[in-house]
């Protein structure tokens, strides 16, 4: 077995959040000086581990320490229902885990809702982010030029809401661009992952239920994010709109933005050899 495995780095913290106990899970891969945390999406079954698998070794091999942090509600973190912000909720469990591991300043790497967590954690503890990457999220508004919600946050809430494999596979066959790619394997993996934790399922109905906005816009403040940051979308993306990576990029004084064609929502994982070059190129500059 790896030491880099999915069971050999995988972790439990008790993070205290307003008030609140939360056993939190993650991943804790290498031993590197300059920490690298990522942050998954909100899809159903999704995980640090499931999100990232594709990029962990590169970074610990180029001398990074990698965390991957699974959100309330998700994996193997405890559940919640959240009536507030889940991006600033994210953002305080987040700091909550690194004053646990004595990690005072991190790059940070967020896909979907893990951007947006991202960019909250940044606008909260802008002293603690070094270097970001947002990829497909960044709560940069809506679209003006695509019906929201979209049609792939459509059939995210609809796997929350009846958990089949048929509704799973129509989310994942949008989700990429190709999806020859998703093997019957990974697709038995991430409905057993679902299944095995409906009270996640559950809750995020719950959340949307009394919190409409669970990822609110924040253009406005966009511009106070100082750090150097990479944004990165699939050309293709039904979930998020590319035109919200251009509002992201216009907004942030220090950005660059780099589209992939032929990609969808997880670019991280559909060219995973050109994404991992491209950020160790950047966390390096």
């Amino acid at each position: 077995m790896s030491q880099y495995s999915e069971s050999a780095t995988s972790r439990f913290a008790r993070i205290e959040d307003q008030g609140v106990g939360l056993n939190i899970h993650y991943h804790d891969c290498g031993a590197g000086d300059e920490v690298v945390v990522m942050l998954h999406g909100s899809g159903p079954g999704a995980s640090g581990w499931s999100n990232f698998s594709r990029n962990v070794e590169p970074l610990v091999q180029a001398g990074y320490r990698v965390v991957l942090m699974d959100c309330p509600g998700w994996s193997k973190s405890d559940t919640i229902i959240c009536s507030e912000s889940r991006s600033a909720l994210n953002a305080r469990v987040l700091k909550g885990l690194l004053n646990q591991l004595g990690i005072s300043r991190v790059h940070l790497i967020g896909n979907s809702m893990g951007g947006h967590s991202v960019v909250a954690f940044v606008l909260a503890y802008p002293q603690c982010a070094d270097r970001l990457v947002l990829m497909g999220g960044g709560t940069g508004g809506v679209s003006p030029f695509v019906p929201m919600p979209t049609e792939g946050i459509k059939l995210l809430q609809k796997v929350y809401r009846e958990p089949t494999q048929e509704n799973l596979q129509q989310m994942m066959d949008i989700f990429v661009y190709d999806p020859s790619d998703l093997t019957p394997a990974l697709i038995a993996g991430r409905l057993e992952n679902i299944l095995q934790r409906r009270d996640h399922l559950e809750n995020f109905i719950k959340s949307l239920a009394v919190n409409p906005r669970q990822f609110p816009d924040v253009s406005m403040r966009l511009g106070e994010i100082t750090a150097p940051t990479l944004v990165i979308w699939g050309r293709n993306d039904r979930f998020v709109p590319m035109d919200t990576g251009l509002r992201l990029v216009a907004a942030i004084p220090n950005s660059e933005l780099h589209v992939f064609n032929n990609c969808g929502h997880w670019v991280q994982w559909e060219h995973a050899d050109r994404f991992n070059r491209l950020v160790l190129d950047f966390l390096a500059s």
